[in-house]
């Protein structure tokens, strides 16, 4: 018998897969498949609006999303029937929107020349003058070299996920939007300067394994149809599957909880449709054509693009994959998709040479701010965290399932990449190095946990152990919880020697962040569907832990 040939994403990117997610169905046998299950017809309907808990008059606006620097704002926004043009103000300041979308529903806008560390006013305005909303404040950053006291950062991770994907037995994938909405609400309540997004806005996975549960269901195939691979997503008929799939997980999700709050969204796997997989039929990374098209088209219709980045990647002044977050002198985050720029020399079809999550010239950046940077903190920010296991490809360490079900690290993990652990511990190196408290804040494994890493194979770090924080997710439920499909609950690599302070917990949250001149302190919530509704509204911490910013 012939070997078989691998199969590789890119390799595939101009085939269609039209018939793909509704394979074999049509909408009556979807109905009567949903009824026969129990899932019935609540399997397919979809979230309701949002409704401003503030009561503030968003008129005919659905979502608002800013991030901000010491002098700028960018915004994306939509609204709910199309518009000719659209203008924010703020006091005498003023700049047109650009239009993102075919129809005029979307749009972005970049307003510079303000103030540091100033509250301003803006206003959206129709292209006769008129307000379209009421006015709201956003505060910009502090200047480069000013002396804030405190910054308070709150982070989450996998907030995505669709209503309508539910399993006709375990229940719920995602838990419901409104009680998502309400995690978030409560977060905002304990008034953050900004918030990091950490990746996993969307799930429409088409390819992988959970895309039977999702982007490959029927009932996706019912809500939104199907993705033409050959072709661009807007300005075709992908445009609008696309704002069907992910709108209800962003602006559905996001409304204008976070329009005075800047947010800065980076994204990972399931943001390209797709969840991190090899094996001898699919590797769904390096992403292909279609999958770079999908983030850069949600991107441009949902969340605002970094303001600060490497050389050479943002020729419009705004940066997708990796970017820089300054609060005056007191912090620096170096946030980068580990998905974006993901090469494999243990993969033959890929023709690499080279293995990194980023690319050589990211790295050289990374490792420069790390070394330079003026900030009391430095934090960086992957879209794939580290000193956690799930066993997954797509992870920096080559801990794989044994023949009882557990993990190793003496085996072979098929299709993983030395390079990627080699990177990981160069990064790792230059920020002990520094002397200050090395922080690392990431998500993607559905868990709150928190620990430190003293080394790293024979790398020593114990004179400035490097500090992880996995900070919580608001969106999994039931099968939605990786352990429940991996059967493997996040662990410590065995190429690691750590203290584990919270051994990742598999429940909703979110985490703060407060940074001033010689600590920080993180504090991590948590809650359970069981709690009820109601016990959002007063979650505490129930973990808090205050580090000194030098070592010792």
């Amino acid at each position: 018998m012939a070997p078989r040939t691998p199969r590789d994403t890119r390799l595939r990117a101009a085939e269609p897969t039209r018939a793909a997610p509704g394979e074999g169905w049509t909408r009556r046998a979807f109905l009567g498949a949903s009824l026969a299950t129990g899932a019935g017809l609540l399997a397919c309907f979809d979230a309701p609006p949002f409704v401003d808990p503030s009561g503030w008059d968003a008129g005919p606006v659905e979502h608002l999303l800013p991030a901000v620097g010491p002098t700028r704002i960018r915004l994306k926004a939509s609204f709910a029937t199309p518009l000719a043009e659209v203008q924010l103000r703020a006091g005498r300041r003023s700049v047109a929107g650009r239009r993102e979308d075919s129809a005029g529903r979307f749009f972005s806008f970049d307003l510079d020349g303000l103030e540091p560390d100033t509250e301003v006013q803006l206003e959206l305005m129709d292209g006769v003058g008129k307000a379209l909303c009421a006015s709201w404040p956003l505060r910009t950053f502090p200047a480069p070299d000013a002396e804030p006291k405190r910054f308070r950062l709150l982070a989450y991770s996998c907030a995505g996920g669709f209503d309508a994907f539910f399993h006709p037995i375990a229940g719920r994938i995602f838990l419901e939007t409104s009680l998502r909405q309400r995690l978030l609400a409560r977060a905002l309540s304990f008034a953050p300067d900004a918030a990091i997004a950490n990746g996993d806005h969307v799930y429409w996975d088409l390819q992988s394994r959970p895309g039977l549960a999702m982007g490959r269901s029927p009932q996706a195939w019912w809500l939104a149809g199907s993705f033409d691979r050959s072709q661009p997503i807007l300005g075709t008929p992908n445009e609008a599957v696309l704002q069907a799939a992910f709108g209800p997980q962003l602006a559905g999700l996001y409304g204008t909880l976070f329009r005075s709050v800047p947010v800065f969204f980076l994204q990972d796997d399931h943001d390209y449709t797709e969840n991190d997989e090899a094996d001898e039929d699919l590797r769904t990374f390096p992403a292909d054509t279609f999958m770079r098209r999908v983030a850069r088209a949600t991107q441009a219709l949902y969340y605002p693009e970094f303001l600060e980045g490497p050389p050479g990647y943002g020729p419009d002044g705004v940066f997708t994959s990796f970017g820089r977050v300054r609060y005056g002198r007191l912090f620096e985050g170096l946030c980068y998709d580990c998905r974006a720029e993901l090469t494999n020399a243990a993969d033959p079809l890929t023709g690499h040479e080279w293995s990194g999550f980023v690319s050589p010239e990211v790295e050289d950046w990374l490792r420069r701010r790390t070394r330079v940077s003026d900030a009391r903190f430095v934090a960086h920010l992957p879209s794939t965290p580290i000193l956690w296991t799930a066993g997954k490809w797509g992870e920096w360490y080559p801990d794989g399932k044994d023949d009882v079900g557990g993990l190793q690290t003496h085996g072979h993990k098929p299709f993983w990449a030395p390079g990627w652990l080699e990177q990981h511990d160069r990064l790792l190196a230059v920020h002990s190095a520094r002397g200050t408290r090395p922080l690392w804040l990431s998500g993607d494994l559905h868990a709150t946990g928190m620990g430190e890493i003293r080394m790293s194979g024979p790398l020593y770090l114990r004179d400035n152990p490097v500090t992880s924080v996995l900070v919580g997710t608001p969106g999994a439920a039931g099968p939605g919880w990786p352990s429940r499909v991996r059967g493997q609950r996040p662990v410590p690599s065995g190429t690691l020697t750590v203290d584990e302070w919270v051994p990742p917990i598999e429940e909703n949250g979110f985490s703060l962040i407060d940074f001033e001149a010689d600590q920080v302190t993180i504090s991590q919530f948590r809650w359970r569907p069981e709690q009820g509704a109601d016990a959002i509204d007063t979650l505490t911490p129930f973990a808090v832990r205050t580090l000194s910013r030098r070592p010792g």
